[in-house]
Parts: C-alpha cells; sequence; structure tokens
C-alpha cells in the first residue's frame, strides 16, 4: 500500500492529511505555521517532519516508510527558487519523508480540493489575492500584495477604510456620506481607545495586522442590523473582489470553461458576509460582458486534500477524489448571453 500526503500550510498554523491509494484519509494532524519568510526554510521543513510523524503514527504508517509523495500547499511558497530550496532541505534533512514532492502556494491547495484542471480562486480573508490556473499549466495573478500595496476586498482593508472614514469625517477633510457614530463608537471599543489620537499606536508603533483586521467581523455585525456607513464598506469590498476577478477574464483559456462555467473558489471569512457583498459584487460583474457562468464555491474540507492530489499528480499516480464532496457551491453568476464573441469578447470590455 502507498500513501500520499499533502499539507495546508499558513503564517499561523497548518493542517496536514494522509490519504491511502483509494484516496480515503487514514491519518490527519494540525501543526504550527508553515510561511517560510517567518520562520525560515530550516524551521518550515522541522515542522512539516514533525505533522508527518506524528499522522504516519495516527496511521499506523511505520516510521521509515516514505510518503509516495508529499504535496505542500503552503503560505509564502510563490518562487519556484524558494520552493526548491525547500525541497532540497526536506530531502537532505529528512530522506526517508517523502519519494516525491510537489511544492506550491497554498492558493493552489483551494484550487485542487474543489478541481482537477485549475480555475480561479479568490482569497478574502485577512488579505486578499486573486490566482488563475489553466490546464495547461499557466497562471495570472491579480493582489496578494500585502497592506502596503494592495489587501483590497480583505478583512484589514474594509477595517482600515472604516478607521479612515472615521478619521477623515472628523478632520473635516471628507465628510462621509452616512453617519459615523455607530461605526466610530465600535472603533474606540475594538481597539480599546479613547481619542484618535490613541489610535495611532495601533497604526505604528505596534501593528498587528490579524488585531486590526478582527474588526471586520463587528463591521459585519452592524451592517447586518442596518448601519449604513458599515455597509458601504462591504459594498465596497464586493466592487473590489469583483474587480480581481475581472482583471483575470483575459487570461481564461477556452479549454478551461468548455463546460461553460468557470470555477471560482472562495476562500476567506469575509465570505461569510456574501450577503453583504453581494448586490456590489454583481453589479460590477455586469459592466463585462463574460461569456460563461462563473461558480462561486466553497471548499468544505481542508485545502491539505488538494495538496494530496497535487502530489499524486506529480507522482504520476491517479489518487481517487470526489470533488462533489469537497465544495459547497456560494453562487452562480450568469454569463452574458449576449457575448457571442466568446472569451475574446469579454477580455475587450475588461476596462
Amino acid at each position: 500500500m502507498r500513501y500520499f500526503g499533502g499539507v495546508e500550510g499558513g503564517a499561523t498554523h497548518s493542517r496536514l492529511v494522509i490519504c491511502d491509494e483509494t484516496g480515503n484519509a487514514v491519518g490527519t494532524t494540525s501543526g504550527l505555521g508553515t510561511n517560510h519568510w517567518g520562520i525560515g526554510i530550516p524551521e518550515c521543513a522541522r515542522r512539516i517532519a514533525d505533522m508527518v510523524e506524528r499522522a504516519k503514527e495516527e496511521a499506523n504508517i511505520c516510521k521509515d516508510t516514505p510518503l509516495a509523495s508529499l504535496g505542500l500547499s503552503l503560505s509564502g511558497c510563490e518562487q519556484e527558487a524558494t520552493n526548491r530550496d525547500l525541497e532540497h532541505e526536506l530531502r537532505s534533512t529528512f530522506p526517508n519523508l517523502a519519494k516525491s514532492y510537489a511544492v506550491s502556494s497554498d492558493t493552489m491547495g483551494s484550487m485542487y480540493t474543489a478541481s482537477s484542471i485549475g480555475g480561479m480562486v479568490l482569497i478574502s480573508g485577512t488579505g486578499s489575492n486573486c490566482l488563475l490556473r489553466n490546464p495547461d499549466g499557466s497562471t495570472a495573478n491579480c493582489g496578494g500584495w500585502g497592506n502596503f500595496l494592495g489587501d483590497e476586498g480583505g478583512a484589514w482593508f474594509i477595517s482600515y477604510r472604516a478607521v479612515k472614514v472615521v478619521f477623515d469625517h472628523l478632520d473635516n477633510f471628507e465628510k462621509s456620506r452616512f453617519p459615523i457614530e455607530q461605526t466610530w463608537t465600535l472603533i474606540r471599543e475594538h481597539f480599546s481607545i479613547e481619542t484618535r489620537y490613541d489610535m495611532l499606536t495601533h497604526c505604528y508603533a505596534k501593528f498587528d495586522k490579524p488585531f486590526f483586521a478582527t474588526l471586520c467581523k463587528k463591521l459585519a455585525i452592524i451592517a447586518d442590523n442596518g448601519d449604513q456607513l458599515a455597509m458601504s464598506l462591504f459594498q465596497e469590498a464586493g466592487v473590489h473582489l469583483a474587480r480581481m476577478i475581472k482583471a483575470l477574464l483575459p487570461s481564461v483559456s477556452k479549454e478551461l470553461v468548455e463546460s461553460g462555467d468557470l470555477s471560482v473558489v472562495c476562500v476567506g471569512s469575509v465570505w461569510s458576509s456574501f450577503n453583504l457583498l453581494k448586490e456590489a459584487f454583481i453589479k460590477e460583474l455586469a459592466k463585462t460582458s463574460i461569456a460563461f457562468n462563473l461558480k462561486l464555491v466553497q471548499i468544505t474540507k481542508s485545502s491539505a486534500y488538494g495538496a494530496c492530489y497535487l502530489g499524486a499528480d506529480s507522482a504520476k499516480f491517479n489518487l481517487p477524489r470526489n470533488y462533489a464532496d469537497n465544495f459547497s457551491v456560494l453562487y452562480v453568476y450568469k454569463g452574458s448571453a449576449a457575448a457571442s464573441n466568446g472569451i475574446a469578447k469579454a477580455a475587450c470590455n475588461c476596462e
């Protein structure tokens, strides 16, 4: 019996699954973050090896039996050079860990948990990113540059915009279209501050992006309860997320949408507020003629499964998988019936 592993790795925590030749999970575990930019490649490799050994023990797999393949879908693994460095570290330091490796970014694991041919992944969590992969392996990207250069449509950006709108209003620099009182009260409570000057610590000396971003969850609550300013922030996010999809439409291959649908895997906590994003999201998409449907899906299993599939594919093993069990459909945006010129026409209308 051969065994195949997959790791979903984030900056703060990671998950691992081991499947047997039938595609059934025989061992799972979790561990610390595996973004090598934050902890270094040697420590990243050590954490991966630790998870593999613990999962092997759970699955009653001999410690000396290497996995047939190990797919690594990790935050920070966007560059081929450092991906090769990580694989080399694993092979040299832990020679019995796996026979074959496939190292990729965390977006790839999410994508391959839902589809074998590729598609689009649209991340709206703390930050934001959009990635397209075609069946021939070609890719295109929009976003993913972090809070200094991007993150539009993500929780941090929504939270930042709330603070910015309030500050601009109180400065009489740009008046808010909507009352700010409820949002300003929420900001003061979240950051435990009394004045705007107290906010500077959280923006500079003690900036904590994940904590800053958690304000978004509280903004969603008051938006659901009808606060106009909070609602407008999510509408703005809906526009940003739709624009990320539109930015990649010219790169979609015909082979990817032969079924008439483009699968868009929606990852991240902001998608739990899709009811607040939906109207503006649809209106922005409607500005572009799209010759196929956009099927927004959310994975219901860890993207460690997608990493496992990638690893098995790289080892030339057709690991059985049932994609229908791995995701649920969030929304289907119907493409324009008038788009008779196909993808080329969609590409021409993406301004």
